[in-house]
């Protein structure tokens, strides 16, 4: 079972796969209790400058901010970084931050489906340590950043990068009973506590089912993109835990 708290650190997921490899995947959120309130000094402040103790690009002005990572075991970079926050400050400004900041760091923007507009932006990059993408949205007075770079080395190394063009799914069971995935016109079995499978998929919106027997059938709907990798997980208990996107 999987807890999220200010400043901790979310269970551990653990996932072997038949090469012997484990897979972690961890969320954690900002490291101090001040991301849950104001920084009221940097909150009036004129401008948007960057904090030099933020993991990814991130203004000193902001009202809310968290950082989540999925980690592959024995591999000290992630393979996933996520930032979110909430600036209070106009979608152009943190747009124009945002672009600057990027810039310097060597990350490419892409102009292939880039949206602009009054109330939301999105935004690819390629970035020097893999795919990357920036979305702001307009909320009341402030600007809500969510900022990703994956790294495609880690990725590769650790065995979840999807081939081109493919999404994959990780499907892992640490019951203690079998569990059965249905996903694509495939059905997947995996004995408790069995090593952990990966798929290839297209790209696309997927239905499937986990069963555990004693327990109700989950039923999901999932959007895979290109390039991402997902997790679905039987917990010890025989539950199905949420979807998490590994890469």
């Amino acid at each position: 079972m999987r807890t999220v708290t200010p400043g901790a650190q979310a269970s551990a997921r653990w996932l072997a796969f038949a090469c012997g490899l484990a897979l972690l995947a961890s969320c954690t959120l900002a490291a101090s209790a001040g991301a849950w309130v104001p920084h009221l000094s940097a909150l009036f402040s004129a401008g948007l400058t960057p904090d030099p103790d933020a993991r990814l690009p991130a203004p000193t002005r902001y009202s809310y901010r968290g950082i989540h990572t999925t980690v592959a075991s024995g591999f000290e970079a992630p393979l996933r970084t996520r930032l979110d926050a909430t600036v209070p400050a106009g979608l152009g400004d943190v747009l124009a931050f945002y672009r600057t900041e990027l810039g310097k760091l060597g990350w490419q923007e892409k102009t292939d489906g880039a949206v602009i507009a009054a109330d939301r932006v999105q935004l690819a990059f390629a970035s020097p340590l893999g795919p990357a993408a920036l979305e702001l949205h307009r909320r009341d007075n402030s600007t809500m950043v969510n900022l990703v770079q994956k790294n495609a080395d880690t990725a590769t190394r650790a065995n979840v990068m999807p081939e081109p063009g493919q999404a994959k799914v990780v499907f892992s069971n640490i019951g203690e009973t079998e569990a059965v995935l249905t996903i694509h016109e495939r059905t997947i079995r995996r004995a408790g506590g069995a090593n952990a499978v990966a798929l290839d998929l297209p790209p696309g919106q997927y239905t499937y089912e986990l069963s555990v027997p004693g327990h109700a059938v989950t039923t999901n709907i999932l959007t895979f993109a290109a390039g991402d990798t997902w997790e679905l997980t039987v917990g010890r208990g025989g539950e199905a835990w949420s979807p998490l996107q590994l890469y």
